[in-house]
């Protein structure tokens, strides 16, 4: 599942990473730095393996991989306006697209290439990476926010409607038409994320404060959790769990908040059997006759659980995985690390921190050793999972290295057929093209 990459100003901290995203299906993490880009595969807690790296193209500042294939986009600040496409493994580029202003972020899928600039957006089709639809006129974007649905059955794409409100344009990306607009909050968005299967979409406005998730497609609000009143703060990244039972939310603070998804009931609720149980049932109906303000707080639910950060300032994207088997919370840092903790399933609560991996090459084994240093933990659950399993492989589907196949089984043709492109076919690939976007969003190849 595709967390997003991580843009705009550091406030005046200094950055070892100009972008990290990870992957689809948080199977990989990608980072580009000013002297090229690096993929990580996240197959295991001990050990971070570097799956292939590049300094051919320096100042990245946006990179993109599909699933864990050898498909990669990559974009430079040297030419802010060009979108590259590589086959990694074979060292070649597929194509690449120029646009009539800064490529500001890329999402992908196994059917939709989806380019954002500040006031349009592009949907290529990446089979052959044909321009499919230019969306005109957007609202001033600057931060490039948008989320593409990693499910290709349906491929939604989810911008914002308004510079100044909470509004979400849903778009088809398969049928190439708006589905609806969410009024989802009072402020600008900060960020947006959709669940595996998109059927789900979460957002944070700017102020950050509380956190709502919609049903796609209708646009109906089915959740509403509280990140906290203290203080307003930076939603940097949102995540669905790949079972869409937990969504994590980081920020600029030092924690990371866990919300649980529960089922929603499809009837009315039983009786209230204990004198508690009442309780709650008059307290909760009390809440018709308050004012809207106060009723609304009272139903939101509170962190499930949380990831406390060493840090603070440093941009950062989450997201939750299942490495070795157990449900892993993942950080990424601008400061160039990246932060696995245990998640507690059953209980929640705190997270524990077991490793902490540099993702430039320097200083890994001291910090290794300096976590295998650390005091002996509570024995939590988390504590006592924390070196389960160090030899077992990631439970979480996506393309192998090879591409093209599922871990454990094999993907059909005709999913092939009707988006991807094959990675493993020396005559897959498009002709190489060079195209190059005009200020009314129409191409022409040269």
């Amino acid at each position: 599942m595709e967390a997003g990459a991580a843009d705009g100003p550091s406030g005046g901290v200094e950055e070892a990473l100009s972008c990290f995203s990870f992957n689809q299906d948080c199977t990989s993490l990608a980072i580009g730095t000013k002297s090229g880009y690096k993929l990580f595969s996240l197959s295991s807690v001990e050990q971070l393996d570097h799956v292939h790296g590049s300094n051919d193209i320096p100042d990245v500042c946006i990179v993109e991989r599909l699933f864990s294939s050898s498909l990669v986009v990559v974009v430079s600040r040297t030419k802010p306006r060009q979108m590259n496409v590589y086959h990694f493994k074979k060292g070649t580029e597929i194509c690449s697209y120029g646009y009539s202003s800064n490529v500001l972020s890329v999402r992908l899928n196994r059917q939709r290439l989806l380019v954002c600039l500040e006031e349009s957006i592009y949907i290529h089709n990446i089979k052959d990476m044909k321009l499919l639809k230019t969306i005109l006129d957007i609202p001033p974007n600057p931060t490039g926010l948008c989320a593409l649905s990693i499910n290709h059955s349906n491929s939604y794409v989810a911008y914002p409607g308004s510079r100044t409100t909470g509004e979400i344009v849903l778009y088809d990306g398969h049928a190439l038409k708006t589905v609806c607009t969410i009024a989802a909050h009072e402020g600008a968005l900060a960020a947006i994320a959709f669940n595996a299967s998109g059927s789900r979409l979460a957002s944070a406005s700017e102020k950050g404060t509380v956190i709502r998730v919609f049903s796609v497609p209708d646009g109906q609000k089915l959740y509403e959790f509280r990140r906290g009143m203290k203080r307003y703060v930076t939603i940097s990244s949102l995540a669905f769990s790949m079972d869409s039972q937990l969504l994590c939310a980081s920020s600029n603070t030092e924690t990371v908040h866990i919300f649980k998804l529960e089922h929603l009931a499809n009837s009315q609720p039983e009786e209230p059997s204990t004198w508690t149980s009442y309780v709650g049932k008059m307290f909760m109906a009390a809440t018709n006759y308050l004012p809207t303000q106060v009723s609304d707080m009272m139903n939101q639910d509170r962190a499930f659980a949380t990831g406390r950060l060493g840090f603070s300032g440093h941009r950062n994207i989450c997201t939750l995985s299942t490495i070795q088997k157990l449900p892993r919370l993942l950080v990424a840092s601008s400061s160039g690390h990246l932060y696995i903790y245990n998640l507690d399933p059953q209980d929640g609560g705190d997270c524990v921190l077991i490793k902490t991996h540099s993702l430039l090459g320097s200083g890994t084994a001291d910090e290794n050793k300096e976590n295998d240093l650390r005091p002996s933990l509570p024995q939590s659950y988390a504590a006592t999972v924390a070196r389960s399993s160090p030899s077992a492989a990631s439970t979480v589907p996506g393309y192998s290295e090879d591409g093209g196949a599922l871990r454990g089984e094999v993907i059909p043709e005709h999913e092939f057929a009707a988006g991807p492109v094959c990675l493993d076919d020396e005559n897959e690939f498009p002709p190489i093209i060079l195209c190059h976007g005009d200020q009314k969003g129409k191409t022409k190849q040269s």
